[in-house]
């Protein structure tokens, strides 16, 4: 699989579970079908500088996101946005995101990390954001930014 897929399920890895070591992150990922080794993950964590975090749950440490600041967006995530996400569309008040296999949560926490003015939420699916506004032309607007991340 491309390396911005494997990068993105990473990502969505550690947003959703406390993993602790890189052989912990191997192992999720095989179980998640990606052939993978030590050596092209600890690349990949170096590439989405990724640190380690003491948990406040566990006592224990865990990888995390680099944040400059409160929502920081990197090149990275814009291109793991751009080659994830297949259609960008408005229905009503609604934006609907249809994306590559398994990537919605990845997508969908990328949305939020964007902080867009008027958003009242986003869900996922497998491969489906849907994200809420308050009104069509909101909802407008909000596909017209999304559009320009990925150059339509």
């Amino acid at each position: 699989m491309a390396r911005s897929v494997r990068q993105s399920k990473i990502l969505e890895l550690i947003s959703t579970r406390a993993i602790e070591t890189q052989d912990e992150l191997v192992s999720c990922l095989r179980a998640a079908n990606f052939d993978i080794t030590q050596a092209t993950i600890s690349r990949d964590i170096k590439e989405l500088g990724l640190i380690k975090i003491l948990s406040a749950e566990s006592g224990k440490y865990k990888y995390a996101i680099v944040e400059s600041g409160d929502q920081a967006v990197s090149n990275k995530y814009i291109s793991i946005f751009k080659e994830s996400v297949i259609s960008i569309k408005q229905a009503q008040n609604l934006v609907v995101l249809k994306t590559i296999k398994c990537m919605a949560s990845s997508i969908c926490g990328f949305v939020d990390k964007l902080n867009l003015d008027n958003i009242l939420g986003a869900v996922c699916g497998d491969d489906t954001v849907m994200i809420i506004l308050p009104n069509n032309l909101l909802a407008m607007d909000c596909c017209d930014t999304l559009n320009k991340l990925i150059g339509e």
